[in-house]
């Protein structure tokens, strides 16, 4: 299938036109403004379009969500963008989108200008994430990080330009340095986690295409870079992983394990989409895809590289899904 190899073209968004209600300060949101129903329509074909667009991370999973239900309908369109999460809002608040990925919550800005907007929307958490930092594959000595040395190392003020200037013993010669881009939830992340809301260096190469900084430490011996864990997966030949040494000093590798216990922490999170309630209720494309993402995301966010939330979670999704959409 198609999905499997998506990780080194992403799709271009096609941007789609609605009109949101309600008062948008909530992950679950009422209707109080639109008193359609989206009508059973499993065993119906649709037609239409679902846009889509957001978080980078969470690109793999929905992209192998749309390739999965193209099979079942065929002629609804649901390409997935990549604008990053924060760019994903913009175009979920300006009411281009249905969908919006993200790598983080959405943020309380957001969520007033969604409010002005007059969209109303619902939360969904999708799978598990844990940000991974990799250095080149032909990196012999950097055999774990702190997360003080990450500070160090990507704060503006931190003046590190060689490994030496990390950990004494390490060699002198210059660290390269690939981050997410700003519109990145994991750019947002990193910063509110790693660096405690400091500058991040300007010197850093940013994408909000994780293929660009997979691209970009493998082809810098001094490179360092971090993005989501099924990036990782997906280049882990081509890529050396950093064990990080979480609160309880122990140096943990981000595995399917290590990830879903909360053991590599500070680096492990939820990731999430946001649905317009006014698509829930007024397109049935809109509503059929996202029951067929929470029926299927466990299966397709493990074979793309992430972490399955527990059963009894997607469960509750789709009940939330059930009670939006009444």
């Amino acid at each position: 299938m198609k999905w499997k190899s998506a990780f080194a073209t992403v799709a271009l968004s096609s941007a789609l036109l609605f009109a949101g209600c309600g008062n948008g300060d909530g992950s679950a949101k009422g209707n109080e403004n639109n008193t359609s129903k989206v009508e059973e329509t499993s065993n119906d074909k649709l037609t239409g379009s679902v846009g889509i667009d957001g978080s980078s991370t969470v690109f793999p999973i929905m992209e192998a969500v749309s390739e999965e239900f193209a099979a079942e309908q065929p002629d609804v369109k649901a390409p997935v963008g990549v604008s990053g999460t924060g760019g994903g809002f913009k175009k979920f608040i300006a009411g281009e989108t249905d969908i919006s990925n993200a790598s983080r919550p959405i943020k309380d800005e957001e969520e007033k200008l969604l409010e002005e907007a007059g969209i109303d929307y619902t939360e969904f958490e999708i799978a598990y994430d844990g940000i991974s930092v990799v250095v080149n594959k032909d990196n012999d000595f950097v055999d774990q990080l702190t997360i003080d040395e990450l500070k160090k190392m990507w704060l503006e003020d931190g003046n590190v330009k060689t490994w030496a200037d990390v950990r004494d013993g390490w060699p002198k010669e210059p660290v390269t340095f690939f981050s997410p881009g700003t519109d990145s939830g994991t750019y947002d992340y990193w910063n509110e986690v790693i660096l405690e809301d400091g500058q991040m260096r300007k010197d850093a190469t940013l994408s909000e295409d994780d293929n660009v900084l997979v691209q970009g430490v493998m082809g810098d011996k001094g490179g360092i870079g971090f993005f989501g864990f099924s990036y990782y997966v997906e280049n882990k030949d081509n890529l050396k992983v950093v064990p990080i040494v979480n609160s309880k000093g122990e140096a943990v590798t981000p595995d399917h394990d290590t990830i879903m216990n909360g053991v590599y922490e500070p680096l492990s999170r939820p990731l999430y989409f946001y649905v317009s309630n006014e698509a829930l209720t007024g397109k049935p494309q809109v509503y059929e895809y996202v029951k067929f993402a929470l029926e299927n995301a466990g299966t397709l966010a493990e074979e793309v590289g992430y972490i399955s939330l527990k059963d009894d979670e997607y469960k509750a999704a789709l009940e939330k899904l059930e009670e939006v959409s009444k």
